[in-house]
């Protein structure tokens, strides 16, 4: 349940999904997740980096070992989720 709850939150999951390909600054990544506030971004990687999530490199703010894999699982349902998508539209629903 913390897990679902910190996805849940504002911001979260479009973080951890910017920071999938590449570490970012902390510029670069609030231009990626389209001028989020710096504020909330702040709170938003200070919470992902305390569930062990995020970490900050030099280079920038990237995915540790354990967001890379839970990143793997958001791929597997984003698959799941575009072959439902489409079965629904063929549904014509």
């Amino acid at each position: 349940m913390v897990l679902l709850d910190a996805l849940g939150q504002r911001w979260a999951l479009r973080v951890l999904w910017e920071l999938r390909a590449k570490r970012l600054s902390f510029r670069s990544l609030r231009t990626a997740c389209g001028e989020i506030s710096p504020t909330v971004l702040n709170v938003r990687l200070r919470h992902l980096r305390d569930l062990g999530l995020v970490a900050l490199h030099e280079e920038g703010y990237g995915l540790t070992r354990e967001g890379e894999a839970l990143g793997q699982h958001f791929m597997a349902l984003d698959a799941w989720a575009n072959d439902w998508a489409k079965a629904r539209g063929s549904a014509g629903d």
